[in-house]
């Protein structure tokens, strides 16, 4: 893939490679039992991924958001649910270094996310408000030096098998909806009562199943910062761009399968064109499409990172959520072209140039967050904000 705006280190792909190699040969059973892809995680635990984002003076190695959307496309073309389960670890992670290096705890805390190779969970969503994650009707509630939280989290990926959390709330029970927090909630620190059951048409492998949740810690395990703040200048941003890496990971990997095909059929018929191959010219001007718009994103956002006002601009907000339409969109056309392409061989499940899982997992791309969500936010924000026109802008 190669997204080409910044030298990835030296040998970090090489680590991710090897981790897709067994992501690769579990991805079918993962998909198939609907169960958490363990292999895959305990090998970017042993090739100490999950603290790549961590500043090195704490332990890590300052990885850019470049460079973990390059390593979460591929590990999306060996297996969507681990490079989502990557993805969405490292989402939750930027809002630690970003907005958490203020705070002696959630120094120490990255510290140890580097040092233990820990895996962190997300829970945004809440029973009663849906994928709306700048509301919620919960509270954290503090008493002196400590903090309680209890929560409808309808939606908590790989919750059962994280060893921490970061969960919004209201910020205090008088507070109103939006203006919320986000605490750190360690393993110890926490209990989780399932209460629904993730068994989903794709993406089968986060298990992203729902829990109440209830947990109690030190106070000062709460991100000092607001999270409106932290959503607009590193959750929105970051969820965007390395979601769109996984689903161009998932993109690439279906065409390769459609050009093994085509390649196939025309070594048996070398003095015609084989069936598919106009199609498959059409599907990798597609493919290159969403690969520029996640370049053009990635370097607005390497670029708005020394300004936090831009960071925080609705012309941003606007740049990135068109990034993930454009994205999540295109990625089901190039699938469905890569489909149209294998045929039958495609359609079949247990084949080389078998396509189903890659369509199923697609189909969550406009789903999370919805894109209709997003739509009618960029258009109440069209309303005020003019549009950038420039073709360098």
């Amino acid at each position: 893939m190669n997204f080409p705006v910044r030298i990835m280190q030296d040998g970090l792909a090489a680590r991710v490679a090897r981790v897709a190699e067994i992501a690769a040969k579990h991805a079918d059973a993962v998909d198939a039992e609907g169960r958490f892809p363990r292999e895959a995680v305990d090998a970017m635990r042993a090739e100490r991924l999950l603290g790549i984002q961590v500043p090195h003076h704490l332990g890590g190695e300052s990885a850019s958001i470049t460079e973990i959307a390059e390593l979460c496309s591929m590990l999306g073309q060996a297996c969507a649910a681990s490079a989502m389960v990557f993805a969405m670890h490292h989402i939750k992670l930027s809002s630690l270094v970003e907005h958490g290096s203020d705070s002696e705890w959630h120094c120490h805390f990255m510290r140890n996310i580097a040092g233990e190779q820990l895996l962190i969970a997300s829970a945004t969503t809440e029973g009663g408000i849906g994928g709306n994650l700048r509301n919620s009707i919960c509270a954290v509630e503090v008493d002196g030096d400590i903090c309680r939280l209890e929560k409808d989290a309808t939606v908590i990926s790989y919750g059962s098998h994280a060893d921490a959390i970061l969960i919004t709330s209201r910020a205090h029970p008088q507070a109103a909806s939006s203006d919320q927090v986000l605490t750190a909630f360690l393993k110890d620190q926490y209990t989780l009562e399932k209460t629904h059951v993730w068994n989903t048409l794709g993406m089968r492998g986060t298990c992203s199943d729902g829990f109440l949740f209830k947990g109690q810690a030190p106070a000062h395990q709460i991100l000092p910062k607001p999270f409106a703040e932290i959503a607009a200048q590193s959750m929105l941003a970051s969820s965007h761009l390395l979601w769109s890496g996984v689903w161009y990971g998932i993109a690439v990997d279906a065409v390769a399968r459609a050009q093994s095909f085509v390649r196939a059929a025309a070594r048996k018929a070398p003095d015609a064109q084989p069936p598919g191959a106009l199609r498959l010219a059409e599907v990798s001007n597609l493919l290159q499409m969403v690969k520029s718009n996640v370049v053009a994103g990635l370097k607005a956002y390497e670029h708005a990172k020394a300004d936090p006002d831009r960071l925080s601009s609705m012309g941003f907000a606007v740049a990135m959520n068109n990034v993930k339409i454009a994205s999540s969109e295109t990625i089901l056309e190039i699938v469905n072209h890569a489909m149209l392409i294998s045929g039958i061989m495609g359609y079949k499940n247990g084949t080389p140039f078998s396509l189903g899982r890659h369509l199923r997992d697609a189909h969550s791309a406009q789903l999370m967050i919805s894109n209709d969500r997003i739509l009618g936010n960029t258009s109440s924000m069209l309303l005020v904000h003019k549009q950038d026109t420039s073709l360098l802008g």
